[in-house]
């Protein structure tokens, strides 16, 4: 175990709180005018996926478990949960839909991911920072709006939501953010 102090937590991390491992879901630090500032961390139980929120003044040490990082492929999903492979060693692991979250709406054949192992279990999952989506729906172009700095509403091939510039229309295939996900660019091939 290692110990860290609390502002450096991230989300994915794994914690090591009272001899049980958490995942931290989210880590928000605050800094009061008056006061100490204070790191905020909800975090899901790993045995059971009890969800937890620890508050810690940012200077306090916590306990970070030691996770191995191992790039994987995604294969499929069935009702199992979600297929990855080891490309070096071929081993396969199935991560269950509640570790994926709402991360599963970005998955494609064949991408590769960053699993955070423990102990042969995946505990978290990276995602690549951006993917490629067609836009499915959207308003139609209106002459003379490739200027402006407003956005418009688009539906994604995923089924998500978000907002792209004027001039993009419906077919379009563009570079998505997966952390928030936002418009990034237009792809490129």
């Amino acid at each position: 175990m290692v110990k860290v102090i609390a502002s450096s937590v991230r989300k994915g991390n794994v914690l090591d709180v009272d001899g049980k491992l958490y995942v931290v879901l989210t880590a928000e630090n605050f800094h009061p005018g008056k006061g100490t500032p204070v790191t905020q961390v909800n975090m899901r139980r790993i045995v059971d996926g009890v969800k937890v929120s620890e508050r810690w003044r940012t200077t306090e040490q916590v306990e970070r478990a030691f996770v191995e990082d191992v790039n994987f492929q995604f294969l499929y999903e069935d009702g199992e949960g979600f297929h990855f492979m080891n490309p070096e060693s071929y081993d396969q692991v199935v991560v269950d839909a509640e570790t994926m979250g709402d991360q599963k709406a970005y998955l494609q054949e064949g991408m590769t991911c960053v699993l955070s192992m423990h102990e042969g279990i995946a505990l978290a999952i990276q995602l690549p920072r951006h993917v490629t989506l067609e836009i499915v729906e959207t308003e139609p172009v209106v002459k003379g709006q490739t200027a402006s700095s407003s956005y418009k509403p688009a539906i994604l091939s995923n089924g998500l939501r978000t907002l792209v510039p004027p001039h993009v229309d419906a077919g379009t295939r563009v570079v998505i953010a997966t952390e928030d996900n936002s418009y990034v660019e237009r792809a490129k091939n």
